[in-house]
């Protein structure tokens, strides 16, 4: 998937800056996508020069002018070309699982902290996505919401990514433990 479809489908949420918009991958699209400011903002530029995004300058006092980004009629059209098309399964690739399967021939200690750090660093996310959760439902409940919000797909990615990072803490943990256990047994 090109960064170009993710950008878009952030547009949908409406006008926004490239300050906006790296503000809002970090806030919603992370769970599924990443993207640099800098990967964002040299995307803005392509996709304006294709006519998939047209942008307007506000002028501001005492800060610079800035350039709000919205979606042309080609961009909506490009979106729904997107989501039109069959989709392949993702493929992990993650450093820490190379570590783990070949801790036996490593540093179990510092994998296990490794494992430590992942397991932290999912809660931190889990506390995050609960948060825009509640913004998301804003009172409702998630019946409600999911029968009567305008948009629907914010929140099923959000459900995403809430549960892939719930499955990594519980794997985090359950590998932590037979990692102590082993290690207990090799100390006696």
């Amino acid at each position: 998937m090109a960064l170009r479809n993710a950008v878009m489908a952030a547009l949908l949420e409406g006008e926004a800056s490239g300050y906006d918009l790296a503000k809002g991958f970090d806030a919603s699209v992370a769970n599924f996508w990443m993207a640099t400011p800098q990967q964002l903002y040299r995307e803005l530029e392509k996709m304006e020069a294709d006519g998939l995004v047209e942008a307007r300058v506000v002028q501001q006092e005492r800060r610079p002018n800035k350039r709000l980004f919205s979606l042309t009629e080609a961009g909506r059209r490009a979106l729904s070309e997107f989501t039109s098309e069959p989709s392949r399964p993702g493929a992990i690739r993650d450093e820490l699982l190379v570590k783990v399967q070949a801790v036996d021939a490593g540093d179990v200690t510092a994998v296990r902290a490794a494992i430590g750090e992942r397991m932290e660093w999912a809660r931190a996310k889990v506390a995050r996505y609960e948060r825009l959760r509640a913004r998301l439902l804003g009172g409702r409940t998630e019946e409600e919401y999911l029968a009567h919000a305008e948009r629907v797909g914010p929140y099923l990615t959000l459900m995403r990514g809430l549960s892939f990072e719930q499955e990594n803490i519980r794997w985090a943990e359950r590998a932590t433990a037979v990692l102590e256990r082993r290690l207990l047994a090799r100390d006696r």
